[in-house]
């Protein structure tokens, strides 16, 4: 009878520890559902309050005088199975004033020029706090979560909006 005591107790010790580890693998599940859920809401770029957009005549006066180069991209297949692509390009600030900020719109489009995936950064201020006249500065935007059903025809990267100094 002593040994029908200890079969019960290392069954109800087992019972504990399985408990336990599931209990700590639905935890970190869920932690690593939160975090992933943050990673997405990222695509919510800041933008600049005060900058002249399209459409505005002053806009499309120093627009002109903006040059963005002839954009290039690079794309990899990702392990998780999308595709990435990086789209650079250099701004030249040709307008003879400084530019305090700058947003830039970058986009993959299908054959029907519709975009595929498009994002739009501000990189003035933040990868630099001013873009002095005559100077460059090199841009890059990174568009992930493409598939291989994606119409990737062409690419394009534009000004979407302007600070210039007073």
């Amino acid at each position: 009878m002593e040994n029908e005591k200890k079969i019960p107790e290392r069954d109800s010790s087992r019972n504990i520890i399985i408990a336990v580890a599931i209990g700590a693998a639905l935890v970190v599940g869920g932690l690593f559902y939160l975090l992933m859920r943050k990673t997405v809401a990222r695509d919510s770029t800041p933008t600049l309050t005060s900058a002249l957009r399209p459409g505005n005549p002053e806009f499309e006066k120093y627009k002109t005088q903006i040059v963005l180069d002839d954009p290039e991209a690079d794309e990899a297949k990702r392990a998780l199975g999308d595709w990435v692509m990086t789209l650079k390009t250099t701004v030249r600030n040709l307008s003879g004033r400084t530019i305090t900020g700058l947003e830039i719109h970058a986009a993959v489009v299908d054959h029907q020029n519709q975009p595929v995936k498009e994002r739009t950064i501000v990189v003035i201020p933040g990868k630099q706090d001013e873009l002095g006249p005559n100077k460059t500065l090199s841009v890059s935007v990174l568009l992930d979560r493409m598939t291989d059903e994606d119409d990737r025809a062409n690419i394009r990267m534009d000004i979407a909006g302007l600070v210039l100094k007073p």
